[in-house]
Order: C-alpha cells, then sequence, then structure tokens
C-alpha cells in the first residue's frame, strides 16, 4: 500500500474513530467539563478537521487504482442514480420529528406513531449516508472509493446501532416503543408512504447534488449523465 492510500486509511479511521469516540465513551465526561453548546462545538470541529483531511487525502490519492469491477457501464450507473434518489428522500425526511435528533421533544416525537420516512426505517439520515456511500462505490470500486465511502458507510450502520443503544439510555420506555414500531433494517416498501415533502425535498436535493458533481468532480453524476 501506498504512502497516499496509508495516510487516506489513517484519516477515515481518524473520522470514523473521533465520532464513535465522541458520541458514546466520552461524551458524558466532556458535557459535564464544557457543557452541552461546548460539546457540540467541540465535536463540530473535530468531525470537520477529520473530514478535511480525509477529502485532502482522498484527492491526494489520485485517480484511485485498479478498480474492482467496472462501473462505468450505464447499467450500473442508473442503479447507482436510484439508489441516489432513495438516499436524498430519507435524508430530506429526517428532519421531521425525528426522535434520534438532539430535541427537548425527542421523547414526545417518539410516542408519535411511524411518520414520512419512518416507515422506511427509525434512522433515515444514517441510512442515507450508507446508500451514499454504496452508490459510489458501485460506480467507483477503487481502493480509494472503498476506503473513504467504506468509513462512511460504516459509521453510519454501525452509529445507528450504536445510537439506539444510547437512546435507550436516555429516553427509556419512548425509545422502546419507538424501536418497537419500527425498523433498523430499510423497508422501501415504505418509500410510498415518505410523504410529499420528503419526495419534494428529495428530489431536488438528489438534482442539485448530482449536478453539483460535474463542478466538484468533473463527473457527470444521476440523470445529468444522459444530457
Amino acid at each position: 500500500m501506498d504512502h497516499a492510500l496509508v495516510s487516506l486509511l489513517a484519516a477515515s479511521l481518524a473520522f470514523v474513530g473521533m465520532h464513535f469516540a465522541l458520541s458514546h465513551p466520552l461524551r458524558a465526561s466532556l458535557v459535564g467539563k464544557l457543557g452541552e453548546n461546548g460539546f457540540r462545538a467541540l465535536y463540530s470541529l473535530v468531525a470537520l478537521a477529520t473530514f478535511v483531511w480525509a477529502a485532502r487525502a482522498f484527492r491526494a490519492v489520485g485517480p484511485g487504482g485498479t478498480p474492482l469491477w467496472n462501473g462505468s457501464g450505464d447499467a450500473i450507473w442508473a442503479l447507482a442514480t436510484a439508489i441516489m434518489l432513495i438516499a436524498s428522500i430519507l435524508l430530506a425526511g429526517s428532519f421531521q420529528r425525528n426522535p434520534a435528533l438532539p430535541d427537548p421533544r425527542a421523547a414526545a416525537h417518539a410516542a408519535l406513531a411511524p411518520h414520512g420516512v419512518f416507515h422506511v426505517t427509525r434512522h433515515p439520515m444514517m441510512w442515507s449516508f450508507a446508500l451514499w456511500a454504496a452508490a459510489h462505490i458501485l460506480v467507483s470500486p477503487t481502493p480509494r472509493q472503498i476506503i473513504l465511502a467504506g468509513a462512511i458507510g460504516l459509521l453510519a450502520l454501525l452509529g445507528a446501532h450504536l445510537q439506539d443503544r444510547k437512546k435507550e439510555s436516555q429516553l427509556g420506555d419512548a425509545w422502546a416503543g419507538w424501536e418497537a414500531r419500527t425498523s433498523y433494517w430499510p423497508r422501501f416498501a415504505g418509500l410510498a408512504r415518505a410523504g410529499t415533502a420528503a419526495w419534494i425535498g428529495g428530489i431536488v436535493i438528489w438534482l442539485a447534488a448530482t449536478y453539483g458533481h460535474i463542478h466538484a468532480n468533473g463527473i457527470a453524476a444521476g440523470v445529468w449523465r444522459w444530457f
């Protein structure tokens, strides 16, 4: 493994590891010392610093090495485009009465019947990141993409599992009831009940993000690939 890939691997491990450390074993003591707002500021700063390091290391690798399979075909791109649309819908809907977000109304939200994208999964934001990672590996299965996108996917899915444990402790019966009424694993048939706001917001995010991909990376993505 060359130096650039080692640097990317180190940055990706730092990005994932610091998220887990700050979200779980270190959180209580740091909140006690810094307060909730101070902790959030530190968390945001560390997350940004490690992500910038990973992004710079990713670009330093260059084209990324030999892909494990040919991801350039239209069929694979069409599948990745559909995956990104689903990810965008989940992300757009994840901000609506989400008991997993830091909110004093979290217990009240957890007492509600599943609504919107929560018909799909109780972790729509985390699954949106995981699907984003899967789509990128699908079309670009190079070592650098597998390392960075794989780290983001791992952070999202393992983070969602650990979030369940943390919320069980924080919200007790309210979260236990929410877990009983929702699913960790996505049930994509629930997209039919995701709601107008999630669909419209998701389509807007999907079109904007894939259009921006042209300018950020020089690669036409999404529907823009065929226009």
